[in-house]
């Protein structure tokens, strides 16, 4: 079944990924992330990587044995820029929690060599969701960064900063576990004042994002900056038993999450008046 609904609710807030979704931070990533895999003996994590056979699709178990062969991403996948950190660490280690979680903390570790420039993904950004608070609806902003790392980002990017344009921040250091957890959405929403609901939409640009917003009860809208087709869609949100997450929408850009978002609150307004 092709991901082509629209959400089921208008917005009361919108939470969004930073990294791949709003920012390009890519370099530094995949420089922090080449740092860690070659100590992962060291980090005992070796022995805690993912069976290749139990890989969610083969694109994954491929991923997986190259790593484990040359203790490096391969060179495509730095190139084609389309897999985050985070989806990387779930494809090692699976459900693996404290893995993941030590992975977390050396990738951090070796992160802040590299932070420097940070670059909107989309040139129109702060003027999108200008216009998303311009309607009414919160903004919030999730990230699996630590918190003095996101700092540093939003204060650096466009060359204003950020910091204006969000009504909540929370950050990975911030709850025990990171995303695909939902605790970080679940925080925010908590310091939004509102509950779970479909009214909330959460943002992302990876599997992992999908999965927190499904856990959380919200809505889930996947940011296809990259540019994925509908077969591959498909194909990394299986609907399968053991991989059920599917997104509630698909956006190619902020502009068209600004767009549908007005769209639903448009479409809202028309129902009530019609009662």
């Amino acid at each position: 079944m092709s991901i082509l609904q629209l959400p089921h609710a208008k917005p009361e807030a919108i939470l969004i990924d930073w990294h791949a979704t709003l920012v390009d931070t890519h370099d530094a990533m995949y420089h922090a992330v080449d740092d860690v895999l070659p100590h992962l003996r060291e980090l005992d994590l070796w022995d805690r990587l993912l069976d290749p056979d139990d890989s969610k699709t083969i694109e994954d178990a491929k991923l997986l044995i190259y790593v484990k062969d040359n203790k490096r991403l391969h060179p495509k996948i730095v190139a084609q820029r389309k897999i985050s950190r985070t989806d990387i660490f779930e494809v090692l280690f699976g459900s693996d929690q404290d893995a993941k979680g030590r992975a977390h903390q050396a990738f951090d570790e070796a992160y802040k060599k590299y932070v420097a420039e940070v670059f909107p993904m989309e040139v129109d950004i702060r003027e999108q969701l200008e216009r998303i608070r311009a309607i009414g609806v919160k903004v919030g902003l999730i990230s699996n960064r630590k918190r003095d790392f996101l700092e540093h980002e939003l204060a650096l990017v466009d060359g204003t900063g950020w910091e204006d344009l969000f009504d909540v921040v929370v950050c990975g250091s911030d709850v025990s576990k990171r995303k695909p957890s939902p605790e970080m959405l679940l925080l925010a929403m908590e310091k939004l004042g509102i509950s779970p609901s479909e009214s909330c939409w959460y943002v992302g640009d990876s599997t992992t994002d999908v999965i927190a917003a499904k856990e959380a009860g919200i809505t889930s809208i996947f940011y296809n900056g990259a540019g994925w087709d509908q077969a591959w869609l498909d194909k990394i949100f299986p609907n399968t038993v053991k991989h059920p997450h599917r997104p509630d929408s698909v956006v190619g850009s902020i502009a068209e999450l600004a767009d549908l978002a007005r769209h639903l609150l448009a479409q809202h307004k028309r129902v009530e008046r019609a009662r």
